[in-house]
């Protein structure tokens, strides 16, 4: 008996050398082949923009293609899903949205688990995000714009990026603490959205910073940061939190994960050469521009910020009452 246990404790610690062996090898050699960066949104938007400056960069650190794969729909959790259920080698990525966190307090059957299926490698940004509208609306300042809803309820359009993706959960916030109503459209992604908002059709939506251009040239006006800070790309736009929501606080971010399962060693390898290109001087100012903060974080780290905006937005869900048919 005690030489079967002997055996197999020799056997389990074997097995577990051979795989850590295994694991150090394939990260060794990885990448030998194209990898796979999966964003949840349509063309045109600030996400994808992120995600083909990040794929360039590491396409030249690797002497290995990173390539972008389009996955809009679902409020991202279809591009979610899929890399949730891709091999675990470090060859398909998540470009993991905000609404990773929104995920688990509002369907109640995602095929996936937020934290569970995900090898988390790096966050590698966070975006300051206004409240934009077109110059034919009749508000210039948030208090005007939740007047024009309050007196016409349900009147104002407000597009989205998707159901239940931050930018939806950053207005249904936004309106149910103030007691207005609003009407949600909802498209796959910002730049999908962008020509109608300019148009007039649809009244207003949140972005980031990348539509600075359409605001400078009066295409859009701006009337609220929806961070708790102020952007110093628009100064004199005050938050939200300042004009009558205290502790409004909705951050866009970015980060990147692989399947779980996925080695350690080949996650790290990934995380060395995300924090590279994060801390890149010509990434930097680039996303700068757009009104993005670089991080560039370790993998624990970015779980622990998964973990922690999950319970955020659950209180913030559970207070509200925010549902995706808002």
């Amino acid at each position: 008996m005690q030489r079967a246990i002997l055996m197999s404790c020799l056997t389990t610690a074997l097995c577990g050398i051979s795989f850590q062996i295994v694991a150090q090898t394939a990260a060794d050699t990885f990448p030998s082949k194209v990898v796979t960066l999966v964003v949840p949104y349509a063309p045109g938007g600030a996400a994808e923009k992120e995600a083909r400056i990040y794929a360039g960069k590491l396409t030249g650190f690797y002497n290995q293609p990173f390539v972008l794969d389009l996955k809009p729909g679902g409020g991202t959790t279809i591009a979610t899903a899929y890399v949730a259920k891709s091999a675990p080698d470090g060859y398909t990525l998540l470009a993991v949205p905000s609404g990773m966190a929104i995920f688990p307090s509002l369907y109640k059957d995602l095929p996936f688990d937020t934290i569970k299926d995900f090898a988390p490698i790096t966050q590698m940004s966070r975006r300051i995000s206004v409240l934009i509208v077109p110059p034919s609306f009749p508000a210039k300042t948030f208090q005007e714009y939740i007047a024009y809803a309050r007196a016409n309820p349900g009147k104002v359009n407000y597009g989205t990026s998707g159901s239940g993706d931050i930018v939806h959960l950053t207005g249904a916030w936004m309106h149910s603490a103030t007691g207005t109503k609003a009407t949600f459209v909802h498209y796959k992604g910002t730049g999908a959205l962008l020509p109608d908002l300019i148009s007039g059709r649809i009244t207003a939506t949140a972005s980031g910073l990348a539509v600075l251009p359409l605001i400078n040239a009066g295409k859009l006006r701006a009337l609220a940061v929806t961070n708790e800070n102020r952007s110093k790309l628009l100064p004199e736009v005050p938050t939200i939190a300042e004009q009558g929501i205290p502790g409004f606080d909705s951050v866009v971010w970015q980060g990147y994960s692989a399947p779980a399962a996925t080695p350690a060693p080949v996650v790290n390898k990934l995380n060395e050469g995300f924090v590279r290109v994060a801390r890149s001087p010509d990434v930097v100012a680039a996303l700068e521009a757009d009104g993005a903060v670089m991080v560039g974080n370790t993998p624990a780290q970015f779980r622990q910020i998964i973990i922690s905006e999950t319970a955020r937005w659950k209180k913030l869900i559970q207070e509200t009452g925010i549902e995706l048919d808002q």
